[in-house]
């Protein structure tokens, strides 16, 4: 006797709600295949550049020489692991990269939220605008250019600020030189050039918010403080979580360009970090095996950083990046 096969309604509802999601993304995609081919070009890039590099890191476990290659070089375990963590300035790295790096998240993030309220209010568009784009601007300026600029404007010799400080009957100082300032230059410089393009998101999650809630805290007697905590910051919450949780998943993660060209002699000690370190033992000094040891360690502990941010998130405000 033949079995027929179930179709059409009958199977339908013997099917878990897990294989009808699974069909009707199924249909969807087929729908919208159109739409999925423009995938094509970032998924390939993604595996290209983000995947496929990936096979070198087992040279962090090997004393990798050019010539024998990846797979012709010897094991050698964890030894470059060790090296790093015996090293004499090993602590000191650790703890310039994690001061910087903690110092612009904590003096950073603020800010664009800061200059998004404030423009949220501007009633004049033009003189909205006209902000909006002076603000934005900086970021579009090259870290090579950003750091000419504060050595020209800090320069004991010709820097205004240091004819500004001779005019008053001061002397010249050189604040390119000095270890203490070398974090504040840093990290103050970064907030000027970026603060305005990071302001962007929060700006349009602010745009969300319905006029009508504003329209019945000022009924209420609500003044402009109060309706910003009350209203605005509740809006923006769910956008500065996440936000937050991606910068400290990037606190080990500093870009090398822009101290590598702030540093000097006299301030290497307060100025070297991972990704200096890294590029100087590496690209420099031609130590490949150590210099990617050293870069996934660093990228192990911004993974564990992350996740440990995320489930912090998820416990204290409900909402996380999963």
């Amino acid at each position: 006797m033949a079995v027929k096969n179930p179709s059409g309604p009958a199977a339908a509802a013997e099917l878990s709600p897990r294989q009808k999601k699974r069909r009707s993304t199924l249909r969807l995609m087929k729908q919208n295949y159109q739409l999925y081919l423009f995938l094509i070009p970032a998924a390939v890039f993604v595996v290209l550049f983000m995947y496929t590099p990936l096979y070198g890191l087992q040279i962090a476990f090997k004393n990798y020489r050019s010539g024998d290659g990846i797979w012709g070089s010897p094991w050698v375990g964890l030894q470059w692991f060790e090296r790093f963590f015996q090293s004499p300035r090993c602590w000191e790295i650790i703890g310039n990269t994690l001061t910087i790096s903690l110092y612009s998240l904590i003096a950073g993030f603020p800010f664009p939220i800061i200059l998004a309220i404030i423009l949220n209010y501007v009633k004049n568009i033009h003189f909205k605008k006209f902000a909006q784009t002076v603000t934005y601007m900086p970021y579009f300026i090259s870290t090579v250019v950003l750091v000419g600029m504060m050595s020209l404007f800090f320069s004991p010799s010709s820097g205004f600020i240091n004819t500004i400080i001779k005019a008053f009957g001061g002397e010249a100082i050189y604040f390119m030189g000095i270890p203490s300032l070398f974090k504040h230059l840093y990290v103050w410089s970064g907030i000027w050039q970026s603060m305005g393009y990071s302001s962007i998101i929060y700006i349009a999650a602010l745009s969300g918010v319905s006029p009508e809630l504003h329209e019945s805290a000022v009924i209420d007697g609500a003044n402009i403080l109060q309706r910003i905590w009350h209203i605005d910051v509740p809006t923006i919450m769910p956008t500065m979580v996440i936000l937050l949780i991606m910068s400290c998943g990037n606190i080990m993660n500093i870009g090398y360009e822009k101290v590598y060209l702030m540093q000097n002699d006299l301030t290497i000690n307060v100025s070297e970090i991972i990704s200096t370190y890294v590029y100087r033992v590496g690209l420099i000094n031609t130590q490949y095996s150590f210099s990617t040891a050293i870069g996934l360690m660093n990228n192990v502990i911004n993974f564990i950083i992350l996740v440990l941010a995320n489930k912090f998130s998820n416990k204290i405000f409900g909402s996380g990046l999963w």
